[in-house]
């Protein structure tokens, strides 16, 4: 195995084994066995963002597990997590995830999420366009893809442009406004047969860098190739219908 790749692992099971302590880069950086200037790159390059910001991920990511599996309070949930000021935690998570912890956790047992919940509303002033094609390896279940663009390079939030596939093909991201944006693809399995919504993951990823929209410009960014989740993935934010809604696999079952 690759030594920067192995590392980057080691630093990675350490933020997931000890999330809720108040982990140091330094702490990560020697877990890794590299000096922390180094392992920053390297944990860059490897993983798309920074060991502090896929931290935050993993301890946002254990947030909305711990709403859906205990009945803990947002304060218990908060400091089980890691944070140490629940306004710090609730406007995180709000921004992260795209509800406030109650609302998250009432939509997810009630099964209300919907697809709709992730559409962006445009803003005033000058807008592009970016458009590509989704691929990825047929599949025996069915899969629904959601491609968007972010701020930056994790999944989470509201996307300022957002289209859902049912297949592999071509999308068009319209009302992109004027800015830089990660362009990313999450495709999630419409059978989730038995299983519990923080069981859940997506089947496939996707990314294609970051891009530059002008006004009443059209991007063309070509072919974006879906690949299984891997471990140096951060974790999804965004709340997505099939990976949050507790009622969901039974609704497919019954249809």
């Amino acid at each position: 195995m690759d030594i920067t790749r192995f590392a980057a692992e080691q630093a990675i099971a350490t933020m997931w084994n000890r999330y809720a302590d108040p982990l140091s880069l330094d702490e990560i950086a020697d877990s890794a066995i590299l000096s922390k200037f180094y392992f920053s790159r390297v944990f860059r390059s490897l993983t798309g963002t920074s060991p502090g910001r896929f931290l935050s991920a993993i301890r946002l990511f254990k947030a909305k597990n711990l709403l859906l599996e205990t009945d803990m309070s947002v304060t218990e949930v908060a400091y089980g997590v890691g944070y140490n000021s629940l306004g710090t935690f609730t406007s995180r998570f709000t921004r992260s995830v795209g509800a406030s912890p109650g609302r998250y956790r009432a939509m997810s047992l009630a099964g209300t999420h919907s697809i709709l919940d992730m559409a962006p509303v445009p803003g005033p002033g000058p807008h592009g366009e970016l458009s590509g094609v989704v691929s990825f390896p047929e599949t025996d279940d069915p899969l629904r893809v959601y491609v968007g663009l972010f701020p930056g390079p994790v999944v989470e939030g509201i996307p300022v442009a957002c289209e859902v596939l049912q297949a592999p093909g071509p999308f068009v991201l319209r009302d992109v406004p004027v800015g830089t944006w990660y362009l990313r693809a999450a495709a999630v399995g419409l059978r989730q047969d038995g299983s519990l919504p923080w069981q859940r993951r997506p089947a496939l990823l996707g990314e294609h860098g970051h891009h530059q929209v002008g006004a009443h410009v059209r991007v063309q960014v070509g072919e974006m190739a879906l690949r299984p989740s891997g471990f140096l993935d951060p974790p999804i934010l965004r709340a997505l219908p099939e990976l949050d809604n507790w009622e969901l696999a039974e609704l497919h079952r019954v249809a």
